[in-house]
């Protein structure tokens, strides 16, 4: 099993969230962060005080998906995400080892 962490710009998130469950990928985590990476935030005009907003708004996406999923979720993120501008986001996948559905004691594939 596979962890898959996706930085994306928020307004994409219903796009992605429908696109993955058409493949059968409904279980997920979704958390509003604050980041940057090349994009290096931007500037903004506030009361007639411009100032520098250094982190920018994104949403995190997680699931853990069997590794027979893995490479058609990838594809379905990055093409469901993909505005071709700077700050689409990122993607991380790592190793489970183990999981465990709290509610009956179900482990791995079963609990997910």
């Amino acid at each position: 099993m596979k962890k898959v962490e996706a930085i994306i710009k928020p307004f994409k998130l219903d796009d992605v969230r429908e696109a993955l469950a058409e493949i059968g990928i409904t279980g997920m985590t979704v958390s509003e962060v604050k980041g940057f990476g090349r994009q290096k935030g931007h500037t903004e005009l506030y009361r007639g005080a411009e100032y520098m907003v250094d982190f920018l708004p994104k949403v995190k996406i997680e699931l853990v998906i069997q590794d027979e999923l893995l490479d058609q979720a990838l594809d379905v993120i990055v093409d469901t995400a993909r505005t071709g501008k700077i700050g689409d986001g990122k993607i991380f996948v790592t190793e489970v080892e183990r999981v465990i559905r709290i509610r009956t004691g179900e482990e791995n594939e079963e609990a997910v």
